[in-house]
């Protein structure tokens, strides 16, 4: 029978989840495939040790770091039921 209090873990469980979908999120997002020597959105020069430690990279940095502050995150795990949340 359901108490509505949550089971020993629960906590760390929570927070498991959330840094793993955090993890899988920003390995979805990163680069794959040929990269480029030019930057697809400004046309800058994309320096030989930025594409040698990204592979597949397809913008510059300050690109990217505009695309970092765009990237909208709500911070909520969305996996959890009514019934899982804590007390």
């Amino acid at each position: 029978m359901a108490t509505g209090w949550a089971g020993d873990g629960a906590v760390q469980d929570q927070i498991d989840a959330t840094v793993k979908d955090g993890i899988q999120r920003a390995r979805s997002r990163l680069p794959s495939g040929p990269g480029l020597s030019h930057c697809e959105e400004c046309e800058a020069a994309i320096p030989e040790a930025r594409r040698r430690a990204i592979p597949g990279v397809r913008v510059c940095v300050a690109c990217q770091e505009a695309r970092d502050r765009d990237a909208a995150f709500s911070g909520y795990n969305r996996r959890g039921s009514k019934d899982s949340q804590l007390r």
